[in-house]
């Protein structure tokens, strides 16, 4: 599920992962594409967005799947109408929109009806994502979604040609997400035990960048990287 507060069904019984045992692999390398998509993605409060808006300040197009999510749904949308029939007129308030909030807390301990909801989504969301991606002007574009390994029905991690996680101890995830989220500290665990683990996500990244600091730190980090992913060059073609 690629929106909202990033549901997913399977547990991960070694989400419990201490920070220090974590080691960023180093793969960066030289690759060739027309243009180069850079998957991101993190846990919750790990720090996405404050990533996304930084490469968008440099003048990179981020296609946000979250974002996408809420446009594929808008009211009168012809996905938000087969919620409807999938679930009954409940899924929507009382302006005739998706009420999100009473969705999410039905699918997110019923594995059936998460199904039913990513079928109806995830085919939507990707195809949204792949026609803005097809519109993209600068160098490289940014490919922001929670989800990106777990959500395997939507395809999105396909799309990316590298994938830059963002990393955070589950102490300053946990800090950032409550004091962001209206939700309970027990439903952002909740969420965090249902997200892949720490170490599974940095063990299938290509690039990481620690955010247990201040923005100056992460921007420190993030620099580097966007000169590399600007020196990415086409494939020739023969």
């Amino acid at each position: 599920m690629t929106y909202d507060n990033h549901i997913h069904s399977p547990s991960h019984p070694d989400s419990q992962q201490d920070e220090h045992e974590i080691d960023p692999p180093q793969k960066f390398q030289t690759f060739y594409v027309d243009t180069p998509i850079i998957g991101l993605t993190g846990g919750i409060g790990s720090g996405k967005t404050a990533v996304s808006d930084w490469f968008a300040a440099k003048g990179i197009d981020v296609v946000d799947a979250d974002v996408v999510g809420h446009q594929i749904m808008k009211k009168g949308s012809p996905a938000l109408q087969k919620l409807v029939e999938a679930f009954g007129d409940w899924v929507l308030d009382e302006a005739g929109e998706m009420d999100r909030r009473a969705v999410r807390d039905h699918v997110f301990e019923n594995d059936k009806a998460l199904l039913t909801l990513e079928s109806i989504t995830h085919p939507a969301i990707r195809q949204e994502i792949k026609n803005q991606l097809s519109k993209v002007k600068s160098a490289y574009a940014i490919l922001s979604a929670p989800l990106l390994f777990e959500s395997y029905e939507a395809g999105l991690v396909s799309l990316c040609d590298r994938v830059l996680v963002v990393d955070a101890s589950e102490e300053t995830q946990l800090k950032r997400a409550s004091s962001r989220d209206t939700q309970s500290v027990e439903k952002i665990k909740a969420i965090m035990a249902n997200q892949l683990s720490r170490k599974a996500r940095v063990e299938q990244a290509d690039d990481v960048v620690c955010n247990n600091g201040d923005l100056a730190q992460l921007h420190e980090q993030l620099e580097p990287l966007h000169e590399n992913y600007l020196a990415f060059r086409k494939l020739p073609r023969y």
